[in-house]
């Protein structure tokens, strides 16, 4: 019975698979969405980099969605250790070896600058704000496993978290007063591919990267400290 189930799932998969490309011969698009982003994308938004004037620009909105998901799954993961309880044997942590204690000074810094980075340019080259957090993140990783003793100042971090969330939401707002639309790009978008351009895409960018940096490692941090 599971192997007729899995046979009739692929046939189905496999059907729209061919039914899709069946519609839309190679080289061109089904629909003209792609190609207005192609044509018109710098110009509207004035960012060069066409993903992120879709990412950020075109479907902030979905962008906004995406954000709230792992802001939910921050929660649950606290909601889940606020209610664990930890074994009363003292777990001694093994110390780390000496590449891992050498990495952890000297490349932390420098994970944080590429991190900062690559947000800070997601309009000009490809990047953006969750690339960028996703490698601030892995930063904390990196201290936890190889800096002993030291972790994430709580209240620090939250601050950072609300700050980025603020900032999102409330361009999108004013945007929505200004020009009748969330998110709408009411600054100058300035010269493409220079970095003060594409309005408030960069401010946008800045703010996802901030917030989801500091919501992974808040997530490090429950799991490392509080599982032990």
């Amino acid at each position: 019975m599971r192997k007729l189930i899995g046979i009739l799932l692929l046939a189905i998969i496999a059907g729209g698979i061919v039914l899709s490309l069946k519609e839309i011969p190679f080289g061109i698009p089904k629909t003209k969405i792609g190609q207005h982003f192609i044509q018109k994308g710098i110009e509207e938004t004035g960012s060069s980099n066409i993903v992120t004037s879709v990412v950020v620009g075109y479907r902030g909105f979905d962008t906004l969605g995406e954000i709230t998901v792992l802001f939910t799954a921050a929660i649950g993961l606290g909601a889940v250790f606020g209610t664990y309880r930890k074994r009363k044997a003292d777990i001694k942590a093994e110390p780390p070896s000496l590449i891992v204690d050498t990495g952890c000074r000297f490349l932390f810094p420098v994970i944080l600058l590429v991190g900062a980075y690559i947000f800070f340019h997601g309009h000009i080259t490809p990047g953006g704000g969750f690339q960028g957090g996703a490698i601030i993140a892995s930063a904390f990783l990196l201290m936890y496993l190889g800096c002993m003793g030291k972790r994430i100042k709580d209240n620090t971090s939250k601050v950072i978290e609300v700050l980025g969330g603020v900032t999102f939401v409330g361009l999108g707002i004013i945007g929505l007063l200004i020009g009748k639309e969330f998110l709408f790009n009411f600054l100058p978008k300035g010269e493409p591919g220079t970095l003060l351009s594409a309005g408030i895409i960069p401010i946008i960018y800045i703010a996802i990267g901030l917030k989801v940096g500091s919501e992974l490692s808040g997530i490090i941090d429950n799991l490392i400290t509080k599982s032990q």
